[in-house]
């Protein structure tokens, strides 16, 4: 017997009210099993992964809009293709509008011309965050992220000095092993 399985997902915590619109649109369209979590698109999607694995074939996997479930057109095709050789489907609830579900034809083909531009759309807004990053660089107002370790480089080494490990001195600066090495350069106690 086929089943709707829901997926929802928000980028963080702050962000629940999204996750639970996004689990109330998919109990209405009538998902019996769901998975959710709060984790940025770039992180491991544990719960999706899980919503992968448990969709059989007839079944269909239901989102209510495309960027909670891939960044780019190719990793939505991917996700796709793995459905298909299941036998099992995709639907897309808020696709510019329409409800999409790739077990048309049609479907399929509405899906790639909006997987296009979307993913036409996120690379020309980091084309202009890229724009915009260079000309407050250039004007002076944009520095970056402060350095942390480099900026406790003194703390580190003396810390070192006194004998304590590298693990330990990462720990006490709240920094990574990595960064306590390139600050102090090689992390070895001074002479």
């Amino acid at each position: 017997m086929s089943q709707l399985v829901g997926y929802a997902r928000t980028s963080t915590a702050d962000q629940e009210a999204g996750l639970e619109a996004q689990i109330r649109d998919i109990k209405a369209a009538g998902c019996t099993k769901i998975f959710s979590e709060q984790v940025s698109s770039i992180g491991q999607r544990v719960e999706l992964e899980r919503a992968l694995d448990y969709a059989r074939e007839g079944d269909t996997l239901v989102v209510c809009k495309v960027d909670r479930l891939a960044r780019s057109t190719v990793g939505l095709w991917a996700i796709v293709q793995g459905l298909d050789a299941k036998g099992a489907g995709l639907r897309i609830l808020n696709l510019g509008g329409e409800t999409v579900d790739t077990k048309s034809a049609t479907g399929k083909l509405i899906l790639t011309i909006f997987a296009g531009f979307a993913q036409f759309e996120r690379e020309m807004m980091l084309e202009r965050q890229g724009e915009g990053i260079t000309k407050a660089k250039a004007e002076g107002r944009y520095l970056g992220r402060k350095p942390t370790a480099r900026a406790k480089t003194g703390n580190a080494q003396a810390m070192l000095d006194s004998g304590m490990t590298v693990s330990a001195v990462a720990a006490a600066l709240g920094t990574s092993r990595q960064s306590v090495y390139r600050a102090t350069a090689g992390a070895r106690p001074s002479p």
